[in-house]
């Protein structure tokens, strides 16, 4: 089997693992209310941190005009805003780094001629979709400033959620790619791409419901499993009118939708694994089968302990274990990209290793 650039495949695999630290950082700010915190948004200053009290007084200022602020009762002081704010800034300084990690070693890459014209317009496009992200990310932070919007709005953070996983796979499956160009021949395993693919898929959903859940709070109520206070059908699962409300915003409604989903795809990808398992793949491919029957195990034990809890910190653990699942399902999708129909033949598995 050809081998491929192993630094270009690190550098995309360290920016991969940059947004995960993204997930993590942003949903930390979620976590403790800080989404609204940082008014104001300098794309290339921004890194600079107040340094005076002028700063910071103005910076404060920008807060105390959001409907978050004018909520709280008390209201919050300058030591409570500098606690939310640095988690906040730092998150943003992280998407900084990222973009000089990402464009200074693509113009070196490029310079020495390790990166194809193709590969680098593709890179170039997904730099564009973080950029996107970015703004989109800021966007949202403005919603603060609209009348009785206390949080970040379903609507936006769930579709900022999932857009952004979706460039974590672009950037992992495109490592991966560039250290292997070349796929190796696997006969038999073609109808487990089909079934991986699902898999995606459905985590990807399931993650965009997960998100809901913590933009509507709605691990705050109905903590029991398997039954919904002793309901399969939640009470009020139709009670926001108009009824296409319900499913974004109705805490009943985007929890039952998510543990719905979520079983679906526990059970999914688990049969998929097991049924990869039960093939006499490479050692490669059955690792990532592995890695994904283990992780979905956990990823739905987490959430049946994050439910009956109420916890949001576990919440925030659980939509980890989330990002770490759907790269176990890429990886194991992407080692069966040279699967073809046929029977499954010990030569071609030799030869694969």
């Amino acid at each position: 089997m050809k081998s491929g650039d192993r630094l270009v495949s690190n550098w995309l695999l360290l920016l991969a693992f940059m947004v995960f630290g993204m997930v993590a950082g942003g949903g930390h700010a979620r976590m403790i209310g800080a989404g609204y915190i940082i008014q104001v948004w300098l794309p290339f200053t921004g890194f600079i941190p107040p340094r005076t009290d002028a700063d910071w007084t103005h910076l404060f200022g920008l807060y105390q005009q959001t409907s978050q602020y004018q909520a709280m009762h008390p209201p919050m002081d300058m030591a409570q805003f500098k606690a939310l704010f640095w988690p906040m800034f730092l998150d943003r300084v992280w998407g900084r780094v990222m973009a000089l990690v990402f464009m200074v070693p693509l113009a070196i890459f490029w310079f020495r001629k390790r990166v194809s014209l193709k590969l680098a317009l593709w890179l170039l496009a997904l730099f564009g979709a973080g950029g996107a992200q970015a703004v989109y990310g800021w966007l949202m932070v403005r919603t603060g400033m609209e009348p009785g919007v206390l949080t970040p709005p379903p609507e936006w953070l769930a579709p900022h959620f999932v857009s952004g996983m979706l460039i974590f796979i672009g950037l992992l499956w495109t490592a991966l790619s560039v250290r292997n160009p070349q796929p190796a021949v696997i006969t038999g395993a073609a109808h487990l791409k089909t079934l991986l693919t699902l898999c995606i898929i459905l985590i990807l959903g399931t993650m965009g419901l997960g998100a809901l859940v913590a933009a509507t709070n709605a691990i705050a109520v109905f903590n029991t499993f398997p039954m919904m206070d002793g309901q399969w059908v939640p009470a009020g699962f139709y009670s926001l009118h108009p009824v296409w409300l319900n499913f974004i915003a109705n805490q009943a409604t985007v929890q039952f939708d998510h543990r719905v989903m979520a079983t679906v795809t526990a059970l999914s990808v688990l049969v998929t694994a097991v049924m990869g398992l039960r093939e006499p793949l490479p050692a490669g491919p059955r690792d990532a089968f592995l890695l994904l029957a283990g992780l979905v195990g956990l990823q739905y034990l987490l959430g049946m302990i994050t439910i009956v809890s109420g916890s949001v910190e576990l919440g925030f653990v659980h939509e980890l274990n989330a990002v770490l699942l759907l790269a176990a399902a890429v990886l194991a999708r992407h080692g069966l990209r040279g699967a073809v129909r046929g029977p499954m033949l010990r030569s071609d598995v030799a030869a694969a290793e």
